[in-house]
This record gives C-alpha cells, sequence and structure tokens, in this order.
C-alpha cells in the first residue's frame, strides 16, 4: 500500500506521516524517498523549462545524446527531461533502422536531417553511436563501416562544434546484473514486454563484446570540444535527477537557480570519461 493524496492532507508534521504510515502498514523510508524524488524532480524540470526559453531566445541548438546498454534507462530519463517542454522547441529523436536508401547513402546523412535547428534542443535516444557499439557487436556493419566511421565522427562533431552546436554526450552505465534484473522485470509485465526485443536478448551473452567496442569508442571519440560523461543508472532515479542536473550546469541561462534546488551534479554518479574511471559495465 502507499499513501493517497487523502493520507498527504491530513498530515501537517513528519510525526503525523509516520503515525498514518503505522497505521495503513505503509513502508514510509520508500514513500519519503518517492516524495523527495518527485520533489526534486518538479524544481530541475522548471529549470529546464528556464533553460529551453533561453535557447530559443539566444537561437542556440543544443543536441543531448543518450548512449549505453539496453535496459540502462535511456528513454525513461529522456521521457522525464522532455515531459514539461514546449514541443515546438524541443524533440526526441529515435531512428528506426536505415532504408535501403538510406544504406547506400553517407552514414551521417540520415543524422544531420534531425539536428537542431536555431532555438532547439533535441534528445536523441541513440545517434550515430549506434555504428560505435550495437552495429558491429550484432554484425550490423562490416568492418570497413566500423572503421570509416571511427576515423570521421571526431571530424564530424568538430564540424558542428565549429558551427556552434552545442553536443553533450552520455553514457548510459549499468551493472550486468542490474540490466538482467530490467530484463526479467520487461518479461514479466505485459505493459513493458514490447521494450524487450531479439537483440537486448543477445545482450547478456555479448557482453563482453559490447565492453570492448565501447572502451574502443571511448578512447576514439573522446574529445576536449565533444567529451563523453559517464552517468551511474543502477538507480533510475538518481541517473534521471543528475543527469539533468549536469545538462543545467552546461549553461548560464536567464533564471538559472531559481527554483532553490542544487544544479551541481554529484561527482559519484556523474564523471567525464578518463582511462582510470570506476566503470559498473565493464
Amino acid at each position: 500500500m502507499e499513501f493517497t493524496s487523502e493520507h498527504l492532507t491530513k498530515a501537517k508534521t513528519r510525526s503525523d506521516l509516520k503515525k498514518i504510515a503505522k497505521k495503513n502498514n505503509i513502508p514510509i523510508e520508500k514513500t519519503l524517498r518517492k516524495l523527495s524524488y518527485e520533489a526534486e524532480l518538479r524544481e530541475l524540470q522548471s529549470e529546464l523549462v528556464s533553460l529551453q526559453k533561453w535557447v530559443a531566445d539566444k537561437n542556440m541548438r543544443v543536441a543531448v545524446i543518450f548512449e549505453g546498454r539496453d535496459a540502462a534507462g535511456k528513454g525513461g530519463s529522456i521521457k522525464r527531461f522532455n515531459e514539461h517542454l514546449n514541443p515546438r522547441t524541443a524533440r526526441v529523436v529515435a531512428l528506426n533502422k536505415p532504408t535501403n536508401e538510406e544504406q547506400g547513402q553517407w552514414y551521417f546523412r540520415r543524422y544531420i536531417k534531425v539536428l537542431p535547428n536555431p532555438g532547439e534542443i533535441v534528445f536523441f535516444d541513440r545517434s550515430w553511436y549506434n555504428r560505435a557499439v550495437v552495429e558491429p557487436v550484432m554484425g550490423f556493419c562490416t568492418e570497413d563501416q566500423y572503421k570509416k566511421f571511427i576515423v570521421q565522427v571526431p571530424e564530424y562533431e568538430h564540424l558542428l562544434y565549429e558551427d556552434n552546436v552545442k553536443i553533450i554526450k552520455f553514457w548510459f552505465s549499468i551493472s550486468k546484473e542490474e540490466q538482467k534484473k530490467r530484463f526479467d522485470s520487461r518479461l514479466n509485465n505485459p505493459l513493458k514486454r514490447w521494450k524487450f526485443s531479439p537483440v537486448d536478448m543477445k545482450g547478456q551473452g555479448l557482453w563482453d563484446e559490447y565492453t570492448h567496442y565501447k572502451e574502443q569508442m571511448f578512447s576514439k571519440t573522446h574529445t576536449n570540444y565533444s567529451p563523453w560523461v559517464i552517468v551511474k543508472t543502477n538507480s533510475k532515479k538518481q541517473a534521471r535527477l543528475e543527469s539533468m542536473r549536469y545538462v543545467l550546469s552546461q549553461f548560464d541561462y536567464d533564471g538559472k537557480g531559481q527554483s532553490k534546488v542544487t544544479l551541481l551534479p554529484d561527482p559519484n554518479v556523474i564523471m567525464g570519461y578518463h582511462r582510470s574511471a570506476v566503470q559498473i559495465d565493464i
């Protein structure tokens, strides 16, 4: 059982809340953590609304990339980022597999078409980095295509940087054990079963291959103008809040900090990539 709105309106103090919880056999600490999370989420989302208005006023172009293993929480985080933003100047990009025509084009072309326009924030639920990890692991690209991509992507991102496109690259890092738990949860929940794909099914068995290509990607595409930011995501809620804080911390927008919520990301959850960084999905 959980607290209802009726319970909460009756509680005037923390002591009242504890009494109601005890009477109704409600786990108080879990509920308080949930309420704290929801309150902080609302404040951070209000800051994102201020950021969006500033980006639109300044005609900036912002791309936030969410990469990581399957079930790492990318989609859930993007949903919270985008939940209260104006759809006119914020959108989510989650491309399907390329068509036959697109397969014959320069790899980056399909992504160039969906980059942010002036005044826009675009959230990429996976990006051109499909070719860095998923495609070589699953055999969806040739070795030559992979090598060409790895050489070209820093140059591609440098061109975007020179053209004043702000790119934030998140890698959502999840442990093998937590990924397995989330896969099992999806399979056992009829409302979430659609999220589980044949590619997911192979993910656990190919864990080491994913790790190899992930490390290759970091070492070859982490640059000072387009760095990788690692987010520990074994706690979904923590990852959502801290990734929001990181994005907000990157801009000096009008009205910044009016919510009074801290905008400095927790360095134990969010960290810039470096070879000595302790990661959980290795």
